[in-house]
């Protein structure tokens, strides 16, 4: 299977020569094109994209606030195409795969796409984001010292400082590519190099619970829980957010609230 890009970019001519060189190498499937920010959040939501050609400054928005406006468990590759070199480093803080200034020659949006799938691949083959996860899980037990976790705090180490955050703060937490994001109450975002299962047992608190492989929930927060026709269940927290209970974790999520 081919994997799945979507351009998105307020120039008409722009998303033409994406889409054509994309299609004359023919190693992406472009599933869609945008021309508003607006159109783009809706349609990397419903269709999620493996990948994303995303300019900096779009009609309504920036690229930067479609991103953070995305709702997936695992937000696609994003590829910045901009004429606007100063947001290079801000886009790396978003952990884009690449940034190409606008003129581009061919050659260097292949060399791009051709490192994409090369990651596709091997993720597909040895099971790359698996077998990441079991790794980070051995190095967390060898590093136990640098981690404190109380009553009430749980440690954060980046670069050489270490952050404490609040227990009870903590909203959810996403994974996002190698890293995981740990949102506060306060609006903050932590990055962590860290597994899922690794930080959930450093919080040592039945208030959390995994809800999706690539979601942790503080229960604290749960405003609603909404389940349709089909047996899907989705929770809403306290700043409307919507998240997926995955089948896998429906049962033991159910039990924790003491619903059916």
């Amino acid at each position: 299977m081919k994997i799945s890009a979507l351009i998105v970019d307020d120039e008409n001519l722009a998303r033409i020569r994406i889409k054509k060189i994309i299609e004359k190498h023919g190693l992406l499937n472009v599933i869609g094109d945008c021309s508003t920010g607006k159109n783009a959040i809706e349609k990397i939501n419903a269709l999620n994209p493996d990948v994303v050609f995303l300019d900096i400054k779009i009609k309504d928005m920036t690229g930067f606030d479609i991103i953070e406006k995305i709702n997936l468990p695992k937000k696609p590759i994003f590829i910045f195409v901009t004429a606007y070199n100063e947001f290079a480093l801000k886009a790396f803080d978003y952990f884009a795969f690449d940034y190409l200034l606008k003129p581009f020659k061919e050659d260097r949006l292949i060399t791009t796409i051709n490192k994409i799938v090369e990651q596709k691949h091997q993720e597909e083959i040895s099971g790359f984001q698996h077998s990441l996860e079991s790794i980070l899980d051995i190095v967390k037990e060898k590093q136990t010292t640098e981690y404190h976790v109380n009553n009430k705090k749980i440690s954060i180490k980046s670069g050489n400082k270490i952050s404490f955050i609040d227990i009870d703060s903590i909203k959810y937490i996403s994974a996002s590519g190698y890293y995981v994001e740990i949102f506060t109450m306060d609006n903050k975002k932590y990055l962590l190099r860290e597994s899922l299962s690794s930080i959930i047992n450093r919080l040592n608190s039945n208030n959390f619970m995994r809800i999706h492989r690539s979601t942790i929930i503080n229960s604290n927060f749960i405003n609603e829980i909404i389940t349709s026709n089909y047996g899907e269940t989705d929770v809403k927290i306290s700043d409307n957010k919507i998240f997926r209970v995955s089948k896998g974790y429906k049962k033991e999520f159910q039990e924790m609230m003491g619903v059916k």
